[in-house]
């Protein structure tokens, strides 16, 4: 299993982490699961992200992360299951706000993206506790504190 990962920094925030961090944040949640898996990880800046999320979630400003799944009509699956945008000025800001260290919140935000990819969601009280769920086992897994723990 090759995990293929591009990754663009469109934002101006150092506090991003490096790549080999978030790649090994994409692989505790790809696992084992899969073949090669290609995905892109975008880090913006406010501007970029209240653009899209008003774009593609119809709501004001920017937010911590989007996912965006690549879907597809063709019959023989490929290894490309999306893109994830995370906004920086967002993530560190919420990181301060829930006394929750940066790079913990990162691995939180990278993990809960490729989750999303991988079709999970919190529409609705029982697919959130499920979702939750793997969150914190994934982040516990790689030594970081119970993310909904704050």
């Amino acid at each position: 299993m090759a995990i293929i990962l591009d990754i663009q920094s469109a934002s101006a925030s150092e506090d991003a982490p490096d790549e080999q961090s978030i790649k090994r944040w994409v692989s505790a949640v790809i696992g084992s699961k899969r073949g090669d898996t290609e995905l892109s990880v975008r880090i913006v800046d406010e501007p970029e992200g209240k653009v899209l999320n008003e774009t593609y979630r119809g709501a004001s400003g920017p937010t911590n992360v989007l996912s965006f799944p690549f879907e597809s009509d063709i019959p023989k699956p490929l290894p490309l299951i999306g893109d994830i945008v995370i906004c920086a000025p967002v993530v560190a800001r919420e990181a301060q706000q829930q006394n929750k260290d940066l790079n913990a919140h990162w691995a939180h935000m990278i993990i809960h993206g490729v989750l999303h990819l991988q079709g999970y969601d919190h529409e609705n009280d029982t697919d959130a506790a499920i979702m939750e769920t793997l969150e914190t086992e994934i982040l516990q897994k790689l030594g970081f504190p119970p993310p909904y723990a704050y």
